[in-house]
């Protein structure tokens, strides 16, 4: 169950049954499932998107990058995975879709930020 011991001893006392919480547990990894594959989505078939990562070697408000991949793997309500680029890559920790155009990846080591992402510089 997605929910810890504490979570679930909560949510009983608010008045729902042992049934009713593994119903909602199985409600979030299913809604984390489908914004992983929904962020997988977003970067498939794209070869460049553009940010705002703050980047030492970039002078541009929202920097383009090349995108080789994006391979997101899930835990209950965790998001993990490997973000590739064309020259270097990152973990990825969690993340969203804000619209249809932007999505947010929370960026492990090396970066250590959330970062947006859009297809078209335009909409960030």
């Amino acid at each position: 169950m997605h929910f810890d011991q504490r979570t679930q001893a909560a949510l009983r006392d608010a008045g729902l049954s042992t049934d009713e919480i593994r119903e909602v547990s199985e409600a979030v990894v299913e809604a984390t499932r489908e914004d992983a594959d929904a962020l997988e989505s977003f970067f498939d078939g794209l070869d460049a998107v553009y940010s705002d990562m703050d980047r030492a070697h970039s002078s541009a408000e929202f920097p383009e990058h090349a995108v080789e991949y994006l391979d997101l793997f899930t835990h209950a309500d965790d998001i993990r995975g490997y973000l590739r680029f064309d020259s270097w890559g990152v973990p990825v920790e969690g993340g969203r879709v804000l619209s249809d155009d932007v999505v947010e990846l929370r960026l492990g080591p090396t970066v250590d930020d959330r970062v947006r992402f859009a297809a078209d510089r335009d909409a960030l």
